[in-house]
């Protein structure tokens, strides 16, 4: 008699097995635009080695000390500004652009969506996904460039949820999708669509990404290279068009954060210069962004607008991220075809 002849025994458990699925990573967000939630989810967030590279030992001080006393107030106020009917922004889109996912790929793939930093979490998400029968997993975390803060950190959750698992589920992850003609195809599509769309003509486009300590690219992280590719690949493809002769284009680094050098040069201070220099029409747009966030919504949108008008300049735009534009979902599905390839 065979093993797969042999019946089980009569008190065995149920096991569902055999099933294939996405799951879908951001960073994160506080539950509410209020400072006890603020204060948890910076908490988590700021004491991640991968993000603040300091040792515990003189950092947590400081962290619990000060900034968790200071900056939560300071940030709910930034949150309420664009908290949405459905919750944060962030939080909406992804979950949004992971129906999607779960519409295209069909049936043959389950597709959820965590955050790095509060809920819903990665360990509880590739847990549910398990208990749901799935034995292979494509864990892609939504950046485009390769971050030790941002993709490594995500790697690093799923392993430790891997590590204390007896049974475990094969997983895949999404490499990171900087120079892909996909996703360089589908800024510029998008991109294009947004700016025909302005009621003035831009003379500068600034490709604002998410700062990080200049510290980061001495120690080899690539992410100041990847920014910077992605960059010259748009320009290059938006350029080919012909359709917007004469804008220039710049690029730039967001979300500056404590006393340390960060990359260069900054968002903020681009803003004021351009404008001092006599630019007076300016559209941003956050290439590194999946989805809009604090970072595009409030830092960009609104505290940039008002940098730049109130250095001298006139007509100004914040160009949405790809969200679950058609542009950006054709690609999100494209690159999780590819990945799931011998699976589905």
């Amino acid at each position: 008699m065979t093993w797969q002849s042999q019946q089980l025994p009569t008190d065995h458990p149920p096991v569902r097995s055999g099933k294939v699925a996405v799951l879908l990573v951001n960073l994160g967000t506080p539950e509410a635009p209020r400072a006890p939630e603020v204060k948890r989810y910076l908490g988590e967030f700021l004491s991640d080695r991968r993000v603040v590279e300091i040792p515990p030992i003189a950092w947590q001080p400081i962290l619990r000390g000060i900034i968790l006393n200071t900056r939560p107030a300071k940030s709910a106020k930034a949150y309420a500004k664009v908290w949405t009917e459905e919750g944060s922004p962030l939080a909406a889109i992804t979950r949004a652009q992971a129906e999607a996912m779960a519409g295209a790929l069909g049936e043959a793939v389950m597709v959820d969506w965590a955050m790095r930093y509060g809920a819903p979490s990665i360990p509880d998400r590739l847990a549910a996904l398990k208990d749901a029968g799935c034995e292979r997993i494509l864990l892609a975390p939504l950046y485009p460039q390769y971050c030790a803060a941002t993709t490594a950190t995500v790697v690093d959750k799923a392993n430790t949820w891997l590590a204390g698992e007896r049974w475990q589920p094969s997983m895949r992850t999404l490499p990171p999708y900087h120079d892909d003609p996909l996703y360089i195809d589908a800024l510029a599509d998008d991109i294009e669509r947004q700016l025909d769309g302005l009621d003035f003509t831009p003379e500068l486009l600034l490709m604002s990404f998410h700062g990080m300590p200049a510290r980061t690219l001495e120690l080899g992280d690539p992410y100041h290279c990847h920014c910077q590719k992605t960059a010259r690949l748009l320009e290059a493809k938006l350029g080919q068009s012909g359709v917007h002769p004469g804008l220039r284009f710049r690029t730039s680094f967001q979300s500056r954060f404590g006393r340390a050098k960060w990359l260069e040069p900054a968002t903020d201070a681009v803003l004021m210069e351009e404008a001092g220099k006599g630019t007076r029409r300016l559209a941003v747009v956050a290439p590194g962004f999946s989805a809009d966030c604090l970072e595009t919504l409030e830092e960009l949108a609104i505290e940039g607008r008002a940098q730049f008008v109130d250095a001298g300049g006139e007509q100004f735009a914040a160009l949405s991220c790809l969200n679950t534009s058609n542009a950006g979902l054709a690609m999100l599905e494209s690159l999780l075809r590819r990945e799931l390839s011998g699976w589905i």
